[in-house]
């Protein structure tokens, strides 16, 4: 187990931040993963990071907020906070997140409050924010259990069970088996992505048809000069990191207006400390007109109502059903590994995935037809007969997805 942890807090620090002599680092934990925390430090430490910086959560404490603080508490966010995130973000510091939090820490808690405090996070750390979807900063987020989270994977089992289940179904996703080689093997993988990206690229598509069983019937339409990218990253001055481990995806961002038809949920959604299950979007000209959930709906109905731009989208992403996170055949229930085991859409600001995207001021994004918004929410909507036919811009229809996996020669 030691050397697992070990090589996991390494590949995250060599190959998810890319760390770089005399960079710091900021890392945002909760309370209990603490040790792992530390093991992540070291490792920073010793690919020559000039100072690590913690940012510690506690759900526990989070809870207790929201139930029971004063009103105009989730109106503002303290000048030391914005000054954490943003000047950190300025000076280019890498930033890992390690996700681990129970599914339904805030089940019960009033929508308005959430809202409320992710409407002025939002204002406040806007920098932070522009910074991260650009790559204007090295950042990734990973995970490691929890007992809250873990019982909610595998309820059937006791708390110590669950705990080891979880472990081994994260180190398989992250491609970490003990022997040190788990670099290698990441280096293969993203090279795999990266040829699947440009066969895509050279395509051009004009706009994407999703069709299932479920009911889902949507057509995407893409910006001109749209681009595809995958799980390598990269900051203007060209050295890589990898945003999100484990990746199996290759995303791009839709038209803002160019949206159209309903898409069902495919697997539940943790937001904002509750599940969101068995859901659907009905879309007109890129906005969603209906939200209608089985379970959840009160809080689905305030994620898309966040500011205008929730409730269009921002990223349209593909994921083999045929995954090595889909064949665990576990929810997770946490979006950093339900994403990467079915194709997935998000509401919200959009990545700028257009040609020169980055180097682009928001107005110009804007301009391009990509959504603005102070949210980014990611659910899950490929299923095992996921069909999504491709037009390009001379009007050849070419299939994407057949029986929910890539189709041949893409």
């Amino acid at each position: 187990m030691n050397d697992k942890l070990q090589e996991y807090a390494k590949l995250l620090i060599r190959v998810g931040l890319n760390i770089q002599k005399g960079q710091n680092l900021v890392i945002s934990a909760p309370v209990e993963c603490a040790f792992f925390a530390r093991v992540c430090a070291e490792k920073a430490y010793e690919a020559g990071c000039r100072e690590v910086v913690m940012n510690w959560t506690d759900d526990a404490l989070s809870r207790m907020k929201y139930l029971h603080a004063r009103e105009e508490v989730f109106d503002h966010v303290p000048l030391w906070r914005r000054h954490f995130f943003n000047d950190y973000a300025l000076e280019g510091a890498a930033y890992l997140a390690i996700s681990a939090t129970d599914p339904e820490s805030l089940k019960g808690v009033e929508s308005d409050r959430i809202v409320r405090a992710q409407r002025s996070s939002g204002k406040a750390l806007r920098e932070f924010n522009r910074l991260q979807m650009c790559s204007g900063f090295p950042w990734c987020i990973a995970s490691i259990p929890i007992p809250s989270w873990a019982k909610t994977v595998f309820p059937e089992d006791g708390e110590e069970r669950a705990m080891e289940k979880l472990w081994e179904a994260i180190f398989s996703a992250v491609r970490i088996s003990g022997d040190g080689t788990s670099v290698e093997r990441w280096e293969k993988h993203l090279a795999t992505l990266a040829e699947r990206k440009e066969r895509l690229n050279a395509l051009r598509f004009r706009s994407l048809h999703y069709t299932n069983s479920l009911g889902t019937d949507l057509t995407v339409e893409l910006p001109e000069g749209h681009v595809w990218e995958s799980g390598d990253d990269r900051l203007l001055s060209g050295r890589s990191f990898v945003a999100n481990m484990p990746t199996e995806e290759i995303f791009t961002s839709p038209l803002r207006t160019g949206v159209n038809g309903v898409v069902y949920s495919a697997l539940p959604l943790v937001h904002d400390g509750n599940i969101i299950d068995q859901f659907h979007f009905v879309v007109k000209e890129g906005k969603i007109v209906e939200a209608h959930a089985e379970k959840g709906e009160e809080t689905l109905k305030a994620a898309i109502s966040v500011d205008e731009g929730a409730s269009y989208f921002g990223e349209v992403a593909l994921v083999p059903y045929d995954s090595p996170i889909s064949n665990q055949k576990i929810l997770f229930y946490n979006t950093l590994f339900d994403e990467n085991a079915a194709c997935h859409i998000a509401f919200g600001e959009a990545y700028p995935c257009i040609e020169r995207g980055r180097e682009m001021g928001k107005e110009e994004l804007k301009e391009r037809g990509l959504n603005e918004s102070i949210t980014h929410v990611d659910f899950m909507v490929g299923t095992p007969d996921l069909s999504i036919v491709g037009t390009t811009h001379d009007g050849r229809e070419v299939p994407v997805f057949e029986n929910g996996n890539f189709a041949q020669g893409i």
